[in-house]
């Protein structure tokens, strides 16, 4: 069956899928090529003809990954390129019934992912919330986080925040476009995990972001992701050192091929250049983005939005389960880590960090502290402080924790990075996922209270209700946040007695990688 509609551009035409209307590859913005390239995206001109909408838009420039499969999906390589700012929506209905819109920011560390991905299929939260579900590809690594502003005294504009301006572009199509597909464009809640999540933390920033969303959801990331101008600008001068010209006319033409290439040579090399690990992400520019976004919503940026965010329990053993060398930390490598953080501390933080461990039955050996505090530092702590800014300006913030083992590698993942999105989707038992999210009744249970609970907040604001327990809101007192497993409960203050070791931690140090 053919769906149709019309937006602001022209006439598209999806395809009915099981009671659904979808519309994949969508585009939301010219295709950022040639004289377009490190622009901030520009308007998509017209088209005369019914645009066709039933297969996905390529995927961004990227490298293989390690990731690539583990969540399951095709076998087939998908599609990719620097022409890649599409969106795809799942909608009930193209009628005037003015449905919440759920906008998905996909993670990947600013250099892999999709909208596209199988894991993101949108027609269970569609089906199921009788919500309007888009998705999103955005321009990533050295096309999309990379600042050339500086290091080519502008004759680059590149501010490194492209990716971040492709995503307000994408919610400005939302905005104009998404009554047509039977949504509400005055309750759209943005979400988005691990550099989604982060992604949704500079949006709740940035002036041009400002009014286009209304909820936020950020998982396994907040507002604590941002480079310098000094050191993005280190970036660049490194990334031109390995590319071997700092010409603007000459980075202009390079192949796509070649600029995905430099981003693995520089994952090599960043550590020892004192790099991030992670070196392409925002910037603060002082424009696109003013300062470090929890700044910002310490100063009201983001007032008026309700905001739900928090963390696997496990995040950090995704990375640490797939390097023999963390894994196996010797006793003087964690405690010259730990020190690195928490300075003469280190000693007592790490008693302390064992003692909850073995208290809570986990292991207790330097790679499972290590593993543990790598989670706060990177998600639980920078999670809590943003729920506590927003506090002051916005009674509506909600904390959860996600402990639910993957069954991977005999369990040796546990409540690891990522293990929450099959259960928010529902595809947790789809295309061969099952392997890393788990299958069977209490799986199917948690999906639906998942499910449940984010298509609720979406709706009115407020993620608790129906069958689960109450879900009261977030604040420095009592700390209320719901654990999601297979037998979900609100907990106060939970693991209150490493959550005080952070107190005085300076914030730089946080949310990094």
């Amino acid at each position: 069956m053919v769906a149709m509609t019309m937006t602001d551009k022209g006439e598209i035409r999806g395809s009915e899928e099981d009671g659904l209307l979808v519309f994949r590859g969508i585009p939301y913005a010219a295709a950022p090529t040639g004289e377009l390239r490190w622009q901030p995206p520009q308007p998509h001109p017209p088209w005369d003809e019914a645009l066709e909408a039933t297969g996905f838009g390529n995927q961004a420039p990227q490298n293989a990954s390690p990731m690539d499969g583990l969540f399951g999906g095709s076998a087939e390589p998908a599609a990719q390129g620097e022409d890649c700012l599409f969106l795809n929506v799942w909608t009930p209905g193209t009628n005037n019934a003015e449905r919440p819109v759920m906008f998905w920011i996909h993670g990947g560390g600013f250099t892999i992912g999709a909208g596209s991905q199988p894991l993101y299929d949108g027609q269970y939260l569609a089906r199921d919330g009788d919500v309007v579900v888009v998705t999103i590809n955005y321009r990533m690594g050295a096309l999309g986080f990379l600042n050339l502003k500086e290091a080519t005294d502008g004759k680059i504009g590149a501010t490194g925040n492209e990716g971040l301006l492709d995503q307000v572009a994408a919610l400005e199509w939302v905005r104009d476009n998404i009554a047509a597909f039977g949504g509400d464009p005055t309750n759209v809640t943005i979400f988005g995990e691990s550099a989604g999540g982060m992604s949704v933390g500079c949006l709740l920033a940035m002036p041009s972001a400002e009014g286009l969303f209304h909820k936020a959801i950020l998982q396994s990331g907040a507002c604590h992701t941002a480079l310098s101008k000094s050191e993005a600008l280190r970036v660049a001068e490194t990334v031109m050192e390995l590319l071997e010209t700092d010409d603007p006319d000459a980075l202009m033409e390079l192949p796509e091929a070649t600029l995905t290439e430099v981003q693995t040579k520089l994952s090599a090399i960043a550590s020892e250049r004192g790099l991030a690990g992670m070196s392409f992400q925002p910037v603060i520019d002082g424009e696109v983005l003013p300062a470090m976004p929890i700044e910002r919503v310490r100063a009201g940026s983001a007032a008026g939005i309700a905001i739900m965010a928090g963390c696997t329990t496990e995040e950090w053993k995704l990375f640490s389960g797939l390097d023999p060398a963390a894994t196996n930390m010797s006793e003087e490598a964690l405690t010259e880590a730990v020190g690195d953080i928490f300075g003469d501390l280190a000693a007592d933080v790490i008693g302390s960090y064992r003692s909850w461990l073995a208290d809570s039955g986990k292991g207790t050996g330097p790679g499972d502290v290590s593993a543990e505090i790598m989670t706060d530092r990177v998600f639980w702590v920078p999670a809590m402080i943003l729920l506590e800014a927003q506090r002051a300006h916005d009674a509506r913030t909600y904390g959860y924790l996600f402990d639910w083992k993957s069954p991977l590698m005999g369990g040796a993942m546990g409540a690891c990075h990522a293990v929450e999105l099959g259960f928010v989707w529902g595809t947790y038992d789809k295309n061969g996922a099952d392997t890393f999210f788990g299958e069977g009744a209490e799986a199917d249970a948690l999906s639906e209270f998942t499910q449940d609970a984010w298509i609720r907040f979406a709706r009115t604001g407020h993620p608790g209700g129906g069958s689960g327990p109450a879900w009261p809101s977030y604040d420095s007192e009592r700390r209320a946040t719901m654990v999601f497993s297979s037998s979900p409960e609100v907990v106060m203050d939970p693991a209150d007695a490493i959550r005080t070791l952070w107190t005085g931690v300076p914030e730089s140090t946080l949310g990094t990688l």
